[in-house]
């Protein structure tokens, strides 16, 4: 038998144990982890026994507008009823366009009031950054690209050259061409003198084509950058000819309290990086870049594109995004994620570190982490500990940082203040439970 009906007895995660590749889906050998998602709706998930929990992870960022939000549920049946698939980059559809322009409109010309925004369309976060580098190279013809350490710009054979944590790289060196240069993230005051030594140093030493930051470190740590420091690089790039990239794919779309972080250091990217939040669930990402500069890197098209795939823009993804847009701005999405972000600081930094350890809050609207040390020593032992607990409590949330100490909440915009406090009060009850490791 080719294909067989689903069987609704067969147990998930012992199907995924057969029949998925290893080094994919980790099953605790405890039965404490993962759940098996069923369904999502607002700020909830449920689980295929009928469990419901408070996601405080919006499924890595991407519902923003709440899970399974109807209008933009809508606009992709419509969509996918009428037309299921174009051909890319040869016979296009009207979405396509009508992104293209939205983002043009959402990034330079609000930025600038006068540049408009050029897009070339792709399926994940991290083929949007691969775009970028190459929109560098085009542009500038130099191949070098300053990035930081923590980041995380996917895996991707050009993205991960940019990607610090060297679990990520290692097992495929022999395969990659290194091109990236890493310098202190620039979240101290120590570190921000590091960098603008080492990136000086760099451009007088090697041959810089970008620079290449996360305005905020998600999977880095929820690290917030000194933004006197991004307007440093951006004057560097401006003064060496070469390109300023902000990724915002985890960033994007409010989650910050500004439709995009780099607005909080008042800075307008060369080019910026987009996913995740951008449809609210569909495989859709995207790099926009000033058209000045995507005009100078990328030639006319002359029947063979240099740089495509054939879900590029794909018009389900595209008529989403065009709805989730709409929602962000008409519930006003990016002033409520300052709003309850200001509100989830405070309630963090009222708790009460349990003995032997040490709390560290940060963050900027709703992308906040609550960092957990022992002494001088990440906590993290105990992070996936309380991670596994909370799960077992109803809340869904992810250890972040190199060193997995730092519990993130990074949950729907949509969330109230009495379902954070739940969740506060819920870690409260976690923390104090460490007392008894001393």
């Amino acid at each position: 038998m080719l294909c067989a009906l689903p069987d609704e007895t067969v147990n998930t995660l012992d199907l995924l144990r057969e029949y998925e590749s290893r080094n994919i889906t980790y099953v605790d050998p405890a039965g404490e982890w993962p759940i098996v998602w069923e369904r999502a709706q607002g700020v909830h998930v449920w689980d295929d026994q009928g469990r419901k929990y408070l996601d405080l992870t919006a499924a890595f960022g991407v519902a923003a507008a709440g899970h399974a939000n109807p209008k933009v549920v809508k606009a992709g049946q419509d969509q996918l009823a009428k037309l299921c698939h174009a051909m890319g980059d040869v016979h296009p559809h009207r979405l396509k366009a009508q992104l293209a322009r939205e983002l043009s409109r959402c990034t330079y010309e609000r930025w600038t009031g006068t540049n408009t925004g050029k897009t070339i369309f792709c399926n994940s976060g991290f083929e949007a950054v691969e775009a970028a580098l190459k929109t560098a190279l085009l542009a500038t013809g130099e191949s070098g690209v300053i990035a930081f350490e923590g980041a995380y710009h996917g895996l991707g054979y050009g993205a991960l050259s940019a990607t610090h944590r060297g679990m990520f790289r290692e097992p495929f060196k022999k395969q990659l061409k290194r091109f990236g240069h890493w310098v202190p993230f620039p979240d101290s005051k120590t570190a921000v003198r590091l960098m603008r030594d080492q990136v000086t140093r760099l451009f007088g030493e090697k041959k810089i084509g970008a620079v290449l930051i996360e305005p905020i470190q998600g999977r880095g740590g929820i690290r917030v950058a000194d933004h006197g420091a991004i307007r440093w690089l951006s004057q560097i790039c401006k003064k060496n000819r070469a390109l300023l990239i902000c990724d915002e794919i985890y960033t994007g779309f409010g989650r910050s309290g500004r439709w995009f972080a780099c607005e909080h250091a008042r800075v307008t990217p060369d080019v910026v990086c987009l996913g995740k939040a951008l449809t609210g669930g569909f495989p859709l990402s995207a790099c926009v870049g000033d058209a000045h500069c995507m005009d100078k890197a990328w030639p006319q098209a002359n029947g063979e594109a240099i740089h495509t795939s054939t879900f590029l823009g794909h018009p389900v993804g595209c008529a989403m995004a065009l709805e989730n847009l709409k929602e962000i701005a008409r519930r006003k999405l990016p002033a409520r994620a300052e709003a309850m972000g200001k509100f989830l600081l405070a309630e963090l930094n009222k708790l009460s570190a349990p003995v032997g350890y040490r709390l560290k809050a940060c963050g900027y609207g709703l992308m906040v982490g609550l960092e957990l040390t022992r002494g001088e020593e990440p906590a993290s032992d105990e992070c996936v500990r309380i991670m596994k607990n909370m799960l077992k409590r109803g809340f869904v949330i992810l250890p972040e940082g190199d060193a997995g100490n730092v519990i993130g909440f990074i949950p729907p915009l949509t969330i109230s203040q009495p379902q954070l406090k739940s969740a506060v009060r819920a870690l409260a009850e976690e923390l104090s439970l460490l007392r008894g490791d001393l």
